[in-house]
């Protein structure tokens, strides 16, 4: 139990003191977390009666970042790029949409693997900032 509250705590410390390109790869990290959940349970084809609850809410959790990761998009400062990004988000929220209506596992598996390309070309982007002071990306606004 105390093992619990200190995690959180420092969860809540890295959070608060991330920088706003960092707070996105959490996210990045936090979708891709649930879209794992959810196709472990869809895969599973055991007698758990919380399996459909499992699915249905580790989908709507992934949904839910990809639409905060789509609110933050700067189409101003983005460009066409920002356009491409957006259509991309609608697009994975649509296919997990899709996935939680049918309980198939194919969708997810479909957005999990081009998520986690996104997730890793950010994580490459701001290793290669490292170093120099953080800018914020062009065609994000800050979700802090």
């Amino acid at each position: 139990m105390v093992a619990n509250g200190y995690a959180r705590t420092y969860q809540t410390q890295s959070v608060l003191t991330a920088s706003p390109g960092h707070l996105v790869l959490m996210l990045y990290d936090g979708a891709l977390r649930f879209l794992a959940l959810a196709r472990t349970a869809l895969e599973d084809r055991g007698n758990d009666p919380r399996r459909i609850e499992t699915i249905n809410r580790s989908l709507l959790r992934a949904q839910n970042i990809i639409a905060e990761l789509q609110g933050v998009i700067d189409h101003e400062a983005g460009g066409e790029v920002a356009a491409n990004l957006d259509r991309l988000y609608d697009y994975y929220i649509r296919r997990l949409l899709e996935a939680n209506l049918k309980k198939d596992v194919a969708p997810v598996i479909e957005v999990e693997n081009l998520l986690r390309g996104l997730r890793d070309a950010w994580a490459e982007m701001l290793r290669r900032q490292e170093g120099a002071p953080l800018a914020e990306p062009a065609g994000i606004r800050s979700v802090a």
